[in-house]
């Protein structure tokens, strides 16, 4: 039997298999590099990255729910300038590709992380995260107004060098088939969602909100079914390639998003829970492709 072919491209790029992993999941695989491979992803996805350091949100920030969690970290992070030394700099000892996910309260933010990066041989492609439910400002206000995502598309687009843009949007939107073609219409070379949905939980003992942000972003099991239908709309709507994510835990999951549309999948909540989730997930891909005499992961996309 032929060993089958798990090689994607996306963006003009190719990638050894589809399977890369959240953004805010995996950190920049530094401590996840003592708990599984690495080198195995398609690639890596690293938590979000702004100009000047962010602290987050206050405590408590996560939540367990039925079938998933809640965040509300607030997209903590050092700043670039610690990102590029200390993150990148360990990330460049892997043979895996690097997509940085940039965020920012404001476009000249967002335009300012680009600038310090976008000639960095380290740097594989950018996402832009405009869809966070956790920031006061910025984020996702720029996700949920087509005419501002299109606008911060073209804007980061133009700083971003010869490297590809990923717009990454958020479900919190009447139409995702709308943001996702304002996203192309601003010239994005690809999309990726569902970021988390904005969601509540209360103790009713404590009479208190379980989150000091009142708010979280719901991710998990819980909200892949509506994930794939999103990535299905939003993969009919333009024609640049989708990565797919939300609640992905197996490699059905990842086979049903390809199905729908996705070029490639990201892997979010579950990392907490399985560390070595991604690398499972690769081998049943591969079992799946043996059984079913797959021999090109590539030809199942959007077959829907």
């Amino acid at each position: 039997m032929n060993k089958p072919d798990l090689t994607v491209e996306f963006a003009g790029l190719q990638f050894r298999n589809p399977v890369t992993v959240a953004s805010g999941t995996f950190g920049s695989g530094i401590e996840y590099s003592r708990l599984t491979d690495i080198e195995r992803l398609g690639a890596i996805t690293t938590k979000g990255v702004s100009y000047e350091p962010w602290e987050g949100n206050p405590t408590p920030r996560i939540a367990e729910t039925p079938s998933g969690m809640m965040n509300a970290i607030g997209l903590q992070n050092p700043g670039v300038d610690v990102f590029s030394e200390r993150d990148l700099g360990f990330l460049e000892k892997f043979d895996v590709p690097v997509i940085v996910n940039i965020c920012g309260h404001s476009v000249e933010e967002y335009e300012a992380v680009l600038e310090k990066l976008s000639d960095d041989d380290r740097v594989s492609m950018f996402e832009i995260n405009v869809s966070c439910p956790n920031v006061k400002q910025g984020a996702i206000q720029f996700g949920t107004n087509s005419g501002m995502l299109k606008d911060i598309t073209r804007k980061c687009k133009a700083r971003a060098g010869d490297k590809p843009v990923i717009m990454k949007l958020t479900p919190n939107v009447t139409s995702i088939a709308d943001m996702a073609r304002a996203a192309e219409d601003g010239g994005a070379d690809g999309i990726s969602l569902i970021n988390t949905f904005t969601a509540m939980k209360i103790d009713i003992y404590r009479k208190k909100f379980v989150l000091a942000n009142k708010t979280g972003g719901l991710s998990g099991p819980a909200i892949h079914p509506i994930a794939v239908r999103m990535v299905y709309e939003a993969s009919h709507a333009v024609k640049i390639p989708v990565i797919g994510m939300g609640g992905v835990a197996t490699f059905e999951d990842v086979v049903e998003m390809m199905m729908a549309g996705a070029t490639m999948v990201a892997v979010g909540m579950m990392n907490f829970a399985k560390p070595d989730v991604t690398v499972k997930i690769i081998d049943g891909l591969r079992e799946y492709m043996n059984e079913t005499g797959t021999g090109r992961i590539r030809d199942i996309i959007g077959i829907l």
